[in-house]
């Protein structure tokens, strides 16, 4: 029998005619995709720098997606499936922490070759970004400004900061659930960063000191540590890839570069939770 009969009986079965039929590259409309990366020079690496920022943009979305999903399960009190959608969006960051080592194998000489090229654009103008951002509670009115040009994703933002963030929500959960009523649950932070509030805070030392009678806000409350924790790393590996390919120079997009994300990394999204810790 010859390699290729060989390879031919391990198909048998398998449809090899699309002419009627959906395809793989069809369910994934694949052409459309792979026809999306448009270097703006002749460099070798620009292909890589394209492909690794439109690919975390694909994984952004799938987080909002879960987050999104998230929000509605824990309003409704499904917990269960809010569970395993914030496990999953950990586990994007984690992917999302992965591609900087690819990007790593960028050196500043390699960079230079087509940084002109990008112009003024730059991650900092990722409204993906911006989003997940405001679900989680780091909300910044000012950051909407970068998408004036864009009407419906400026409303998208817009209409996000004018609903309580996720973390909002997980409040109302712990005052709901340790009281057995909403009467003192804290206002929401709808339009500024989400800043510790020594109520919020108090309410999760009730939880931390007897988790076996609060074990689900105990869990969650673990889930939302593990969540800005791959965050944290994100942003760790955004900063040592800047400086180690550009230094101390300014971002494309005008920001100061990486004394900017050097700053973005003293930001907490639950800062009750890393609190408390202290105290316990």
């Amino acid at each position: 029998m010859t390699s290729d009969a060989r390879g031919t009986s391990h198909t048998a079965g398998a449809k090899m005619h699309f002419h009627d039929a959906m395809s793989y590259s069809d369910y994934l409309s694949l052409d459309s995709i792979l026809d999306q990366q448009h270097p703006r020079s002749t460099a070798h690496d620009e292909m890589l720098f394209i492909i690794q920022h439109q690919t975390s943009e694909l994984w952004m979305k799938l987080a909002i997606h879960e987050m999104t999903a998230a929000r509605t399960a824990l309003q409704v009190g499904d917990t269960a499936h809010m569970f395993k959608m914030l496990a999953r969006v950990s586990r994007i960051f984690e992917q999302l922490n992965t591609a900087w080592d690819i990007l790593r194998t960028m050196t500043p000489a390699d960079y230079t070759t087509f940084r002109d090229a990008l112009g003024q654009s730059s991650g900092f103008q990722s409204y993906q970004y911006r989003m997940i951002e405001y679900l989680l509670g780091n909300r910044n009115p000012s950051m909407l400004h970068p998408h004036e040009h864009v009407p419906d994703r400026h409303k998208l933002l817009s209409d996000e900061l004018a609903r309580p963030s996720f973390y909002d929500e997980v409040i109302r959960l712990l005052f709901r659930t340790l009281e057995g009523h909403e009467d003192n649950v804290p206002e929401p932070q709808l339009r500024s960063p989400h800043s510790a509030v020594p109520a919020v805070q108090a309410k999760w030392k009730e939880v931390y000191e007897d988790i076996n009678a609060h074990w689900t806000l105990y869990e969650l409350a673990e889930k939302l540590m593990d969540l800005e924790d791959y965050f944290r790393r994100w942003r760790f590996n955004h900063v040592t890839t800047v400086e180690r390919v550009i230094g101390f120079k300014r971002g494309t997009g005008g920001t100061s570069g990486v004394h900017y994300l050097r700053h973005m990394l003293s930001v907490e999204l639950f800062p009750e939770l890393w609190n408390l810790r202290g105290e316990l």
